[in-house]
Parts: structure tokens; C-alpha cells; sequence
């Protein structure tokens, strides 16, 4: 596997996070969807690596910078047929670890509450996350689930 910074141009990651964004409209309402957009990656502050073998799109995700010391974890997304396979796992500790390089004290993320979330939970808690309350711009939501880790 290969990690590698995107500029998102590619009609693969294109593909990938539309997928993406499909998912969250099935899975969450739209007031608790917070997945980024295209466009929206592209902003500054926002890093977005995706992972490959060869020239096949196995999964992408994101850091985005909240402040100086805190990142938030963004778009992380493995290809379907690419699902338990240690993807998303390499990449997070890829992401956990350029946090630590830019010194961040603390790293955050929202994902959704219901069942279709858990092996997120589930990978996120495996990492050292812990639950936490709402941080940066989010609000209080039931179909959100905040974590945070301490870096």
C-alpha cells in the first residue's frame, strides 16, 4: 500500500468520496451529515492522502487543521471491495502520525452514531480514541459520536 498526498483531481477520488457522500445521506439525516465535499477538501488547512496499490484506489482520508494544536480527522473512507483489510487502519495511523509531526497536542473526529458506524467505532477505539463532547463548530447531535485522542 501506498499513502500519498492528493491533489483531488482524479476521477477515482472523485468516485470514491461521491460513494461516500451517498453513504452518509443513507446513514445519517441531513442535518447530522458532516462528511467534506470535493470542493470542500480542497480548502486550506485540510491535507487529503489517499491510499493505493499500484494504480487501484483502496481508500483516502483527511487532516484538517483546527488550530496549532488540534486536528481533526476527516473523509476517511475505504473502497468496498477493499473493506477489512487493514486499509483504513494504515492510513490512521499515517494520519495520527503526521499530527504528531506538526505537534499537535490532541486529535478529533465526528462520525455517526447508529449501527453502520461501528467498525468505525470500533477502529477509532482501537487507536487509543475516547468519546468526548462536541468540539470545534459541531453542536450536540444524536446521531453524532465525538472522540478525541491525546497525542
Amino acid at each position: 500500500m501506498e499513502i500519498k498526498v492528493d491533489d483531488l483531481t482524479g476521477t477515482e477520488i472523485a468516485e470514491l468520496l461521491r460513494e461516500h457522500l451517498e453513504n452518509m445521506a443513507e446513514n445519517s439525516p441531513p442535518e447530522s451529515r458532516h462528511a467534506l465535499t470535493l470542493q470542500q477538501l480542497r480548502k486550506p488547512g485540510i491535507t487529503f492522502w489517499s491510499v493505493w496499490n499500484g494504480k487501484e484506489l483502496l481508500g483516502c482520508g483527511a487532516l484538517k487543521e483546527l488550530d496549532p494544536h488540534h486536528g481533526e480527522i476527516k473523509s476517511v473512507r475505504t473502497a468496498s471491495n477493499h473493506r477489512r483489510k487493514g486499509v483504513a487502519a494504515k492510513l490512521l495511523q499515517h494520519i495520527l502520525e503526521e499530527a504528531k509531526r506538526r505537534n499537535y497536542k490532541r486529535v478529533s473526529l465526528e462520525t455517526g452514531s447508529m449501527d453502520a458506524f461501528i467498525p468505525a467505532h470500533n477502529l477509532y477505539a482501537k487507536f487509543g480514541f475516547k468519546k468526548c463532547g462536541p468540539f470545534a463548530d459541531y453542536i450536540d447531535d444524536p446521531n453524532s459520536l465525538f472522540m478525541t485522542k491525546e497525542l
